[in-house]
Parts: C-alpha cells; structure tokens; sequence
C-alpha cells in the first residue's frame, strides 16, 4: 500500500469541481498548468488535488509557494503502487467536489476545455465526458510515425467493447460525477488508462466527447515506455475478465492453445526429419509445448498472484502439464498400435487434441486461468 503525505491549500466552501492533477517530476509545468486552470475555472469553486509520485525535482516547494495562491492540495505518493491509474483513484477518494476532472500536468491538455469539458455532466447530457484529439474538431501537434499511429489504432480498437464509439479512450483528460465513480466496483487500477477503468467499471451509459487540441509537451519527459504498453494489454485483460466474466478466460484459452500448438507443430515438423519414431516425436514436441506454456505461466502468476484461488501455481502447472504430455504421449501408443499406418498428421492432431482436452480439465479443476472468483484487493471499492 502507499502512503502520502499533504500539503493543504485554502479551505472554505465545498468545491463545484475537482481537478486531480497525477506528477511525476513535473514541477517547472505546475505553475503555467495552475494558472491557465484558475483562468478558465474563474468565478467557480474548484479544488486541485496534485497527487506525486515521489519525484525527485522540486514538486513539494513548488505546490506549497502555489497553494498560497490556489485551492491546491499535494498529496504525496511515499511508496506508489499502480502507476498513474493509482494515483489518479488516490486523489479521487480525497476529492470533495461534485464533479471529477483529470488532466496531465505536462501542458499538452488544454486547461481552458474545463468548462466545455464539465458541461454534459451538469446538464446530465453524459455521464463520462472524453476530451478527444480524434473527434471532430479535435487537433494534435505532436508528429506520429507509421508504427506509433498504427499502435494507437489498435488499442482503440482493442477497447471498444468498453469505450462504445469514444474516439479516444486512452484520453487523460477526462471528466465525471462524484456518483459515477461511487458507484464504480471491484476498481484494480493498473498503468496508465484509469479512463478505460473507471468508463468499466462504473458502468456509464451516456459517455461522450468534447474536442481538443493535443499540444506538444512543454517541459520535462513523456512517461509513456514499453512496459506501459504491456501494462495496458495486462489492463485490457482485466477489463475483459470483468465485463465478460464467462467467455473471456475461454477466449484466452484458445489463443493461449493456439500458439501452443504452433510451436508443438513446428517442432514436430523439425524432428520427423530424425530417426526418432512417432511416440517420441510426440513426446518431443509437447514438451516444447510446455515449456513455452511456461512463458504464459509466468505472467499469469506475476499479474494475478494476489487474485489466485490456490496458492501454488507453480506445482499446479508442473502437475497439469504432466498429465498433459502424459495423455499426448499415451494416445499416440494407442493409436500406433491400433492403426498400422497411422498418418503423420492424424497422429499429431489427435495427441494433442487430447492434451488440449486434459489441459482444459485440470485447469478448471485447479482454478488457472479463471477469473471472477477472487476476494478484493486491499482498497478495492465494491458497490454497497
């Protein structure tokens, strides 16, 4: 768990809107990042929440020479957990204003949208409100290349089942009711996409989108990496385990297989070329099976530890993926002695069409790679 540290900023009557504002070393933007937000929220009560994620440059003088000036309120991230998902949800749960806004500290969301951006939910026109770079009207000054446009198409695609026709739900600037996030369950913050999460979660009806010009960074360095694109693939599955609870583990299976026996294939293709016979072919080419199981297992077990039913994944797996080589291995004894000239082919699908079927078994039985059965997270939220 984190802790924080607070530095509050001016008190008085409850705020209209909250602005959760997540950091990381981004104190040469704060000062630019408050004062267009007091322009454009001028004449409206609102509150800043700056939730850090213990940087390292001057954040904290920096918030405490701005809070004498703006309703600003750091909160300090000590140990950070969940990346800018955590932080944002952590500022949240502090927030008192009747509507939640969310933006990037690094100038490249423009604050003067704050109003356009709160609007649908005053009016009750939405319940989720994006600020696009895609819609029309919205802009970007940013520069993509060929690979990185073609990454952003397809996580949206990938997203579409939770974001309807949101142009842009990888969005950091967004905004929604106090009641909509109560209402969000089992919230387990991951990366950077909390807008995703909470879109999910809160299972909002009315989203929309309001566009905006993306502007270039100003100051200080892009926190998107790799590892926050495998973060957010790790999100998606997790979103996809909560909104289709029945068919998402059998979807992953089946992917899961599928590569599995392309591996078995090109294997046993490999080894049909040495004098080894049918049952040891077989029993070759499962094993690499396994052991390229194995890479699955691996972030099976680092991404859901904390949600495992059984608590011994590792020899879990070693018994299953025995029986597994063992029911490969045994139907191909079988079947080469029934059949006199069993086709090479034949001998391949049914052994591991028995494996599979084995796997599946076991898996159930030992509770791998189902999801929905898992107690809540410390600071989890479920519905009332």
């Amino acid at each position: 768990m984190s802790s924080s540290n607070e530095t509050a900023g001016q008190g008085g009557v409850k705020p209209e809107i909250s602005l959760i504002v997540p950091t990381i070393n981004e104190s040469e933007n704060l000062p630019i990042l408050l004062k267009r937000v007091a322009a454009a929220l001028a004449g409206r009560k609102f509150e800043v929440i700056i939730v850090d994620d213990n940087s390292k440059d001057r954040t904290p003088e920096v918030c405490a020479e701005l809070a004498k000036t703006y309703p600003l309120t750091l909160m300090v991230r000590t140990t950070p957990t969940n990346g800018l998902s955590g932080a944002v949800l952590h500022g949240m749960a502090r927030a008192q204003g009747t509507y939640f806004c969310v933006m990037d500290a690094d100038l490249q969301h423009p604050p003067e949208k704050l109003p356009e951006l709160v609007a649908p939910l005053i009016s009750g026109q939405g319940d989720f409100v994006v600020g696009s770079r895609y819609t029309a009207g919205g802009t970007t000054e940013t520069e993509w290349g060929l690979f990185r446009s073609l990454n952003s198409k397809v996580a949206t695609l990938l997203a579409r089942p939770f974001a309807g026709k949101i142009t842009d739900p990888m969005s950091g600037f967004f905004a929604l009711s106090r009641e909509s996030y109560l209402s969000a369950r089992n919230l387990t913050p991951l990366g950077y996409k909390i807008a995703l999460e909470l879109m999910c979660k809160a299972r909002v009806t009315k989203p929309m989108e309001i566009p905006i010009h993306f502007a270039m960074r100003e100051k200080g360095e892009s926190k998107l990496s790799l590892k926050q694109q495998f973060r957010y693939l790790e999100h998606l599955s997790r979103l996809y385990d909560f909104t289709f609870p029945r068919f998402s583990p059998v979807i992953k299976f089946l992917i899961a297989t599928g590569l599995c026996w392309l591996v078995g294939l090109g294997v046993y293709c490999s080894v049909r070329k040495t004098d080894l016979g049918p049952i040891q072919m077989i029993g070759v080419a499962y094993a690499a099976v396994i052991i390229f199981s194995a890479i699955f297992h691996v972030r099976y077990v680092k991404t859901q530890r904390e949600f495992l039913a059984r608590q011994t994944p590792w020899f879990d797996f070693l018994l299953i993926s025995a029986a597994e080589w063992a029911a490969a291995v045994s139907t191909t004894c079988w079947l080469t002695r029934r059949v006199l000239w069993p086709n090479p082919c034949e001998i391949f699908v049914i052994a591991f069409g028995a494996a599979t079927l084995m796997r599946y078994i076991l898996r159930k039985e030992f509770l791998q790679d189902i999801r929905g059965l898992r107690k809540n997270l410390p600071g989890e939220r479920t519905q009332d």
